[in-house]
């Protein structure tokens, strides 16, 4: 990556982070209740290496291959330091959807899977890990409007994936609930949805008698909305990355 684009790369980084600063004020939050996950989907390891020497932890990917292959070569570069020269580790986030034959390469590495959404990839992800005795965090993503070129359990449907999860998947760690509201990017206009989601995680914390601390919501163009509707976690790409490329041969 020449100069200028890393120059570019950290002030979009810079005025994302304003953003979600001003965002979490404007709301009457601290800004260590949102988490920032940087989406690196389709952009090179040498743009996720110039934003964890910045200081960025979380990134997400929604690939499986492209996910598996960018950490190889991540790993191969040296360890990225922050500006008082501590080492930064960072914390992969799976964001797609996700295959119930992938769950073996899903349980490695990745410290949040943000798109359970079936009985059957919970049965296939806690097989796997019971293999292991590790934990996995997950999120359920809820498909608000129930559409049908986007992936997620229908509303009506929650409940009884949720009660799965807690009785018969040990090695599931069921964190909160994530999704991706109808009005795409679309400003204020996706704020009544986060809202919905918002509620949606209420009632089940009320239901399984558990924390469920994570909502996964918001993207570049309406996490403004999100924050102000209780997101923890929002998902940025394209203003801090750019315009992805055309993708090139990802196995999904």
């Amino acid at each position: 990556m020449d100069a200028a684009c890393e120059r570019g790369l950290t002030v979009r980084y810079g005025r994302v982070l304003e953003r979600l600063e001003a965002a979490c004020a404007a709301a009457g939050r601290r800004g260590e209740e949102v988490a920032l996950v940087a989406v690196s989907k389709l952009h090179p390891p040498a743009a996720v290496a110039v934003l964890q020497a910045a200081g960025q932890r979380d990134f997400g990917e929604n690939y499986m291959q492209e996910a598996l292959r960018k950490r190889r070569e991540l790993a191969a570069l040296p360890r990225a330091r922050d500006a008082m020269g501590e080492s930064v580790e960072i914390r992969w986030h799976f964001l797609g959807h996700l295959q119930s034959r992938k769950a073996a390469q899903a349980v490695e590495g990745f410290a949040l899977l943000h798109s359970l959404d079936s009985l059957r990839l919970a049965d296939a992800l806690e097989r796997r890990l019971a293999l292991t005795g590790r934990r996995q965090p997950v999120l359920i993503q809820v498909n608000l409007a129930e559409e049908s070129r986007k992936s997620g359990v229908t509303t009506g449907d929650l409940p009884l994936l949720a009660d799965y999860v807690v009785e018969n998947c040990p090695h599931l760690d069921l964190r909160g609930l994530m999704c991706l509201p109808p009005v795409f990017d679309a400003s204020w206009a996706a704020r009544p949805h986060f809202a919905r989601l918002h509620s949606l995680r209420e009632r089940l914390r009320a239901r399984l008698l558990l924390p469920l601390p994570e909502l996964s919501m918001g993207m570049s163009g309406d996490f403004e909305a999100a924050v102000a509707e209780g997101a923890t976690l929002v998902r940025i790409g394209t203003d801090i990355f750019g315009q992805r490329p055309l993708a090139q041969s990802v196995h999904v």
